[in-house]
């Protein structure tokens, strides 16, 4: 069981629900330390004082502002957690919203909230039935470790989730990233749609989506202990420059169905026949008379021709 990172409650109302709070996640990344390469001794980070020109002790470390050049002010720990803020042991819930109204970009890492004793039992679990129940997440305020933070609680599975949130100022605006305008056509938008068709799927499941950096970088490792020859590396391939976008849309859909074992036919994505000149169809504006076998002939055309599908 990982240990709590905080203790509070949360508020919403008059209802408070005591929680701790608990690292969502975990990483299995191989770490790696610093050595000397000469004689592979040990490379620490040692902490020097400038003035005394020293190395000193965690205890005798701690935090500052520079005011000036020359001035710092300092600051204790306990000053930040002694911060006079009503978010210092709460999450204050300010407001319930649905989930598609809050940008993906500004939610950060998660955390669970662990019903804090048998007394938040209760109101733990109404506040996970009734945000189930809305389909809305909360938008709270809390502080940790003397800064106020923006938070979205939601429900994962049984259990509440306290994700971390940029304030909206965090956020760098990307219009200066955005490329020089230019025209898509709705051939090619259907063809993009047809393309995530093929590729959609309901699960995350699978060794696609396993993490083969880390199992390539075990390898490495155990090659090398073991004093064998290292794994060989696969030829990069080059990013095909894209001429033609239909095309490429086209080829990629006929990929996606082969690998799923579907019809390697011809896929699903056509393109618009031109528009008519207006002098074309200026000169076909006299309407004529239609016998019946005409209307029959015209019918079945229209109902043999094929009409390209939206995905």
């Amino acid at each position: 069981m990982p240990r709590s990172i905080w203790s509070g409650a949360i508020s919403f109302g008059l209802v408070t629900v005591p929680v701790n709070v608990v690292s969502a996640t975990e990483s299995h990344s191989i770490q790696f330390h610093q050595y000397h390469l000469e004689d592979m001794g040990r490379v620490r980070v040692r902490k020097f004082c400038e003035v005394e020109d020293r190395e000193v002790s965690t205890a005798e470390i701690g935090k500052g502002f520079q005011w000036t050049k020359d001035q710092v002010i300092p600051i204790s720990d306990e000053e930040l957690r002694d911060l006079p803020l009503p978010t210092a042991k709460a999450i204050e819930i300010d407001a319930f919203v649905p989930m598609e109204d809050i940008d993906p970009i500004r939610i950060g890492d998660g955390y669970y909230l662990q019903a804090g004793g048998t007394v938040a039992a209760k109101p733990y679990k109404l506040l996970v039935q009734a945000l189930r129940r809305s389909s809305k997440v909360a938008v709270a305020k809390y502080a940790w470790s003397g800064r106020e933070r923006l938070g979205l609680l939601r429900v994962h599975e049984d259990a509440l989730v306290l994700h971390a949130m940029h304030w909206d100022d965090e956020i760098r605006d990307p219009s200066e990233l955005l490329p020089p305008p230019v025209e898509v056509s709705d051939e090619e938008i259907e063809g993009a749609l047809a393309l995530m068709e093929t590729m959609s799927r309901e699960d995350l499941e699978g060794e696609e989506f396993q993490d083969t950096y880390t199992e390539a970088l075990a390898r490495i490792i155990e090659a090398k202990r073991e004093d064998r020859p290292l794994p060989e590396a696969p030829e990069p391939q080059e990013p095909a420059k894209v001429l033609d976008l239909m095309s490429a849309l086209q080829e990629s859909v006929a990929k996606a169905k082969a690998s799923r074992g579907e019809d390697e036919g011809e896929a699903d994505v056509h393109e618009m026949p031109a528009p008519k000149s207006k002098k074309k169809a200026a000169a076909k504006k006299a309407p004529a008379k239609k016998t019946t076998a005409a209307k029959k002939t015209t019918t079945a055309k229209k109902t043999g021709a094929r009409r390209p599908r939206s995905a």
